[in-house]
């Protein structure tokens, strides 16, 4: 007799290389792609994916269906973050996606959101580089609706990014809004029609990966030591940078096919 056999449940996040971009989905539509704790772990796995493979120069994060997300799956996680602490939202890699309890991915992230992009969707795209929104999306930092703060980055990355003023007022009162005022609080950087979202983003994405990836990496690093700790901090992380770069195989390609006037094609190296 034939054991019957228990349905596998689907991966609740869907990686998939395209050439030098490496596309991450949230894969519980079913559940509006709230996180649990697996969501959790693959998405870190993959971020780490990401960091670790020299062929991969950029990452695409979306979410399938109707929304990016709702949010965190509290009732699975919130014991979790509550027992472990807000780390636990970071995964087990290296790298944190979120960039607040481990490192940052050191290479460029371009975001798509649609539909319902609540709490961790905003701490997420604060942390990313490029942020492309449907003309539906719906973002809401909510955690003081739920009697806790935000712990993913919003609470110094948004002052910091979209002025003060404009952070406090989605930070402390928790509204709703929409893709219009994301775009002129510098939250996203392109809003498409609902389902093109992914679509322009990993347009972006592969515009990037053309570029030369120790170029565009020392760009984001040393961006990032301008952002965290100030002008002089990121002049002398330029000093130590630039030589290597500048001594590169594809600095060189840069200038051939300059005076060739065509196209670079850049290794990496």
């Amino acid at each position: 007799m034939t054991e019957p056999t228990t349905p596998t449940e689907p991966a609740p996040v869907l990686v998939e290389r395209h050439g030098h971009v490496l596309a991450i989905g949230v894969n519980r539509p079913e559940k509006r792609n709230a996180w649990n704790l697996a969501t959790i772990a693959a998405v870190g796995a993959a971020y780490q994916q990401l960091a670790d493979d020299p062929d991969l120069r950029v990452g695409v994060v979306h979410g399938v269906g109707a929304h990016f997300s709702a949010g965190l799956d509290l009732a699975e996680v919130g014991p979790v973050v509550a027992q472990r602490g807000p780390q636990a939202l970071s995964g087990d890699g290296s790298v944190d996606p979120f960039g607040v309890w481990a490192p940052p991915v050191p290479k460029p992230v371009v975001m798509a959101v649609q539909g319902i992009a609540y709490t961790l969707s905003i701490e997420l795209a604060l942390a990313s580089e490029v942020v492309v929104a449907a003309d539906d999306v719906r973002f809401r930092q909510l955690e003081i609706s739920r009697g806790i703060l935000p712990f993913g980055g919003a609470t110094f990355r948004a002052q910091a990014s979209l002025g003060w003023g404009n952070a406090m007022r989605f930070l402390l009162t928790g509204e709703e809004f929409g893709a219009d005022e994301a775009l002129r609080i510098g939250l996203v950087q392109q809003v498409v029609a609902a389902g093109e979202q992914l679509s322009a983003a990993m347009a972006i994405a592969e515009r990037i990966a053309a570029q030369a990836p120790l170029g565009v990496q020392g760009t984001l690093a040393n961006a990032r030591v301008a952002r965290e700790q100030g002008p002089a901090a990121a002049v002398a992380h330029l000093r130590g940078l630039l030589p290597a770069v500048m001594a590169s195989e594809d600095a060189a390609e840069g200038v051939r096919s300059f005076l060739e006037r065509r196209d670079a094609t850049f290794s990496g190296r």
